[in-house]
């Protein structure tokens, strides 16, 4: 479960291979005793809970990074490694 960025207490994974469950493209996001699964491009909440304030960042940060995260969900699911994004400033 390669970290691919880290903000604000935020941590965004992206787990290889992980296509099956949901079928289609999502990161999870770890906030303290939270943890969430949030659709790319969309920012949909698919999966558990994230503060409010913390999912309008992640949702931000979805938004200014959609093509990185596409790009990283197509290599994930094939099993490659993933590059880090740029966390939200």
């Amino acid at each position: 479960m390669p970290v691919i960025s880290m903000f604000y207490g935020v941590i965004v994974l992206m787990y290889y291979f992980d296509n099956r469950k949901h079928h289609r493209p999502h990161i999870h996001v770890q906030y303290s005793d939270e943890e969430a699964v949030i659709s790319i491009p969309e920012g949909d909440l698919m999966e558990g809970s994230l503060r409010r304030a913390k999912l309008k960042l992640v949702q931000a940060w979805i938004e200014i990074h959609q093509d990185e995260l596409l790009v990283d969900w197509e290599l994930a699911v094939n099993g490659k490694q993933v590059f880090k994004i740029d966390p939200l400033k």
